[in-house]
């Protein structure tokens, strides 16, 4: 599958080991930097959706979504844990919970852009009473020039992420993503609503997050492959600097 990912926020907030770990399914390692998990949120515009050799559905090809993340590894192989999902494609919803076991949700958007900054609206429309609180409004906008990430940096362990890991029933299941590497700029946003981790149970800090703005990536991603092993036996992976 090809995807251009357009206008995305990078936020992220650091999250104690202790409160990330039982959110992580148990087949999975959590992935930390300095001792520290993490979560972020990704508002972004999807664009060009479309499978090899089939032409795009005007419906599933461009769409808003915002997702909500941490990191785990499995097999030393590090990798994006979404722990929600949310688009206003039906039909992008339904393949993506169908053939990558994601969870997504419906949700209604509002995005607009002037000049440099992108003014982003999210609310949840399905689910249960506790999942349809979830909302996000910000303005946010990039402050400096387009850079990459240096390897080894906190920048570059939070975007350098080549895979998505799932879990259907028992079985763990990776999805490879490729791309180049991140052509980030530095950003500033105005977060006027963000209850997007509450339905996770997940309060973030009241700490200033982590971000980074990136104009257009194009990925490609790849089906779904089952991990050998159970989901037993995996606890926490920790990147020391």
């Amino acid at each position: 599958m090809t995807q251009v990912w357009r206008k995305l926020l990078f936020a992220h907030w650091p999250i104690p080991v202790e409160v990330m770990r039982p959110l992580v399914p148990s087949g999975l390692a959590l992935d930390t930097f300095d001792g520290q998990a993490w979560v972020g949120i990704v508002p972004f515009l999807m664009d060009s959706v479309r499978f090899r050799g089939i032409p795009g559905i005007p419906s599933t090809t461009h769409f808003a979504e915002l997702n909500v993340r941490t990191y785990v590894t499995r097999d030393e192989k590090p990798g994006v844990f979404f722990f929600s999902l949310d688009a206003d494609s039906s039909l992008a919803i339904l393949g993506a919970r169908r053939l990558y076991a994601l969870p997504y949700y419906r949700a209604r958007f509002a995005v607009s852009s002037e000049r440099n900054t992108v003014h982003y609206r999210c609310r949840r429309l399905c689910g249960s009473s506790t999942t349809s609180q979830a909302t996000f409004e910000a303005r946010y906008q990039p402050t400096g020039p387009v850079y990459t990430a240096t390897p080894g940096s906190l920048e570059d362990w939070l975007t350098a992420r080549y895979c998505l890991y799932t879990t259907r029933g028992r079985q763990v299941l990776r999805g490879e993503i490729h791309h180049a590497p991140w052509p980030l700029q530095p950003a500033e946003a105005d977060i006027i609503r963000n209850t997007m981790t509450e339905p996770t149970s997940l309060r973030l800090p009241q700490v200033a997050p982590l971000l980074q703005y990136s104009e257009q990536l194009e990925v490609l991603v790849w089906p779904l492959r089952e991990v050998a092993g159970s989901l037993a036996g995996f606890g926490l992976r920790q990147r020391d600097t």
